[in-house]
């Protein structure tokens, strides 16, 4: 039988705890009379429970169904080089103050903490993550730690071509990049700026370097460009490609009937 979750064993056992103590005084309160002996016991007491309970992945990241999470997302800027419609308004948004951000060590320290705690992979977001300049400095770190299997980044595509190789130098293992038309007239008013071919090379750089699957998100707009579902879906004929509508409807391939 499936061990419960800590946190739901815990809660039990203080619950437990705070009835024992209760007699007619509000469970806040400590028990009338109680040592610094009876406190050290109790201490223990719950240090041997953890040792006795504690499941092999952390606590921390098991929810109350027993569900473990292993994936942390990273948002490493707010800043993007496209003003997607259904994103941003084409004039920008304020940005916060620079020194309300996280600093590369700030970022470092959290992943690394967060791995400790049972993480594994790890994706790199935004914003556009692939403007930050020290983004390979990043993705080496990252590399480094140990325990962490994957590390991943969702990219408009625009610098993936590249940076590319040196991210893939540095250690980046998975890439999903946003995608949400094949016409390139309907790129620039989607995304309010040139730059369809660039994130056409960035794919087949990726494919190139090796990466299978290279992942290609797309948003569905009715009237805009649900008429290209099919299309999507053809690009992943003969290619290493998984496409993904914003329907979570995927295609990986293609087979003929």
């Amino acid at each position: 039988m499936a061990a419960r979750p800590l946190s739901r064993m815990l809660r039990r056992l203080l619950r437990s705890s705070a009835r024992s103590c209760s007699s007619g005084a509000p469970v806040t309160q400590p028990c009338p009379g109680e040592s610094a002996r009876a406190a050290s016991e109790e201490v223990s007491r719950r240090r041997q429970f953890l040792r006795e309970h504690a499941a092999p992945f952390s606590a921390f990241l098991t929810d109350s169904f027993g569900r473990q999470h292993s994936y942390l997302r990273i948002s490493l800027t707010e800043k993007c080089n496209l003003r997607c419609q259904y994103c941003m308004p084409e004039e920008g948004v304020p940005l916060t103050p620079k020194a309300n951000l996280l600093t590369t060590e700030e970022i470092l320290t959290l992943a690394r903490l967060f791995v400790k705690e049972g993480i594994d992979k790890i994706r790199l977001t935004g914003g556009e993550p692939l403007i930050r300049p020290d983004v390979v400095d990043i993705v080496a770190q990252l590399q480094r730690l140990e325990g962490l299997r994957t590390i991943g980044v969702t990219t408009n595509g625009i610098n993936l071509a590249r940076l590319l190789p040196q991210l893939q130098k540095a250690g980046l293992s998975a890439i999903n990049i946003s995608l949400d038309t094949l016409v390139p007239a309907k790129f620039e008013f989607i995304v309010r700026r040139k730059g369809f071919h660039k994130v056409m090379e960035g794919i087949h750089k990726a494919i190139e370097l090796g990466y299978n699957p290279v992942k290609v998100n797309c948003v569905v707009m009715r009237g805009l460009n649900e008429d290209e579902l099919l299309d999507f879906a053809a690009l992943t004929e003969g290619l290493p490609l998984d496409a993904t509508s914003g329907t979570s409807r995927r295609w990986s391939a293609i087979r003929r009937c």
